[in-house]
């Protein structure tokens, strides 16, 4: 097992493409750190980085206290799983997961003992002899990460392993994945698009953007204390809410509006959130997540100040629960471009765009999640309750979130 650290790693390519940016990372011994953000984020540079397959522009890294930078990949001791498997089509899953040792001068009987023990492990063994076309998605993944479990390195590195595997399969191979590092105890850096996967797989969730990196953090601080904007908006589905809106105070009350809407704070927002009282008399982005709205009908005893009155547009339902989409008055905050070029380095870009769509003046668009019990229907009206101490805040200027005190 090893320690990964990362000290200010850059990449920057001939054309001036600077793909990553003075990542500063430690990964501790045994731990599955995930790396998620969207396409062109810096994820996979960063990881090629680590296994040695792409040339670091400046800063180091290290594996186990010891700088590997000029370390070619076959001596860091780190096994690697790709999206495609990259499995030799010739070879059945016994030898193909084997191969390296064998390349290596492992003895055969040895070989042939560390996959049999990978394959127990995987639920493998009735398919050794079988090759990768006459196996099913999630077998041809098991040999993959049987290939990497027998070579017995300090870290694995994981490149979208599940993406091109179907729904159904994608949960049962990540709930295997998460059980499998747990059981090793290997260090592991994974990479994925997709934040439902670096959710529940993760001990940390790395979000990247535009080659930064935006917060690293277990999973409910990332939901729950998201740094910034954009990671407010990536981490969680359906994502957030968010709308200009107006902090005020009133007979002691703190209140927040927008468009014809208000809901009036709880005093334990404020003690969680001090720097938000600097903000009265301000603008702020405030955020609502869809599931942290319910019907009032099914809330039992109604609360001033927590109401929201809507028409449903679009009713989508779930199964296990049902998303109402709605419209609420109101100053739009961006779209994602503009809200990622106000977290990264283009804030100019972010004002020209957010002007344009501040001026078109359309309603925003919201979605709650609400229970399957809901008798919500389209083009009706529905009251809301909204769970006003779990609102978000974020300073509009800096899109960075609002807590402790300025």
């Amino acid at each position: 097992m090893a320690e990964i650290t990362l000290d200010k790693l850059t990449k920057v390519y001939p054309d001036g493409t600077e793909a990553l940016t003075g990542l500063d990372l430690e990964i501790g011994d045994g731990e599955f750190v995930v790396f998620v953000g969207p396409s062109g984020c810096g994820k996979t540079t960063a990881l090629r980085m680590i296994a040695g397959l792409e040339t670091i522009t400046s800063g180091t890294v290290k594996i186990e206290g010891n700088v590997v930078n000029d370390l070619p990949p076959k001596d860091r001791d780190i096994a690697m799983v790709f999206q495609n498997y990259a499995l030799y089509p010739h070879m059945n899953a016994l030898d193909n997961m084997g191969f390296a040792l064998k390349m290596r001068g492992v003895p055969r009987r040895e070989i042939e003992s560390r996959v049999r023990e990978a394959a127990v492990v995987l639920g493998l063994t009735d398919a050794l002899k079988k090759k990768p076309r006459t196996l099913s998605g999630g077998q041809r993944q098991r040999v993959a990460m049987g290939r990497a479990i027998v070579r017995q390195p300090q870290a694995f590195l994981m490149d979208e392993p599940l993406s091109n595997l179907d729904a159904k399969l994608r949960v049962e191979m990540r709930a295997e994945i998460a059980r499998l590092q747990r059981d090793l105890s290997v260090t592991t850096v994974y990479v994925t698009h997709d934040q439902t996967e670096a959710m529940t797989m993760g001990d940390r969730v790395a979000v990247m953007r535009g080659g930064l990196l935006q917060q690293v953090d277990v999973p409910q601080v990332l939901y729950e204390r998201p740094r910034n904007l954009f990671v407010a908006e990536f981490i969680g589905s359906p994502a957030m809410n968010v709308v200009m809106a107006d902090i005020t105070r009133s007979d002691g009350d703190m209140w927040v509006s927008f468009g014809d809407h208000r809901l009036r704070l709880e005093p334990s927002m404020a003690e969680r959130r001090p720097a938000l009282s600097g903000f009265e008399g301000r603008q702020v982005v405030m955020g609502i997540r869809p599931e942290d709205m319910e019907d009032a009908a099914l809330a039992g005893e109604r609360s001033e100040g927590r109401g929201l009155s809507i028409v449903c547009d679009i009713r989508e339902d779930m199964g296990s629960e049902v998303y109402v989409h709605f419209n609420v008055p109101g100053e739009p905050v961006a779209s994602k471009e503009v809200v990622e070029a106000l977290v990264t380095d283009a804030p100019e870009d972010a004002e020209a765009r957010l002007a344009a769509e501040r001026a078109r003046g359309a309603g925003i668009s919201f979605v709650a999640r609400l229970e399957r019990e809901t008798q919500a229907r389209e083009r009706q009206s529905l009251e809301l309750e909204v769970d006003v101490t779990r609102l978000h805040f974020f300073d509009p200027e800096t899109g960075l979130g609002i807590y402790d005190k300025l």
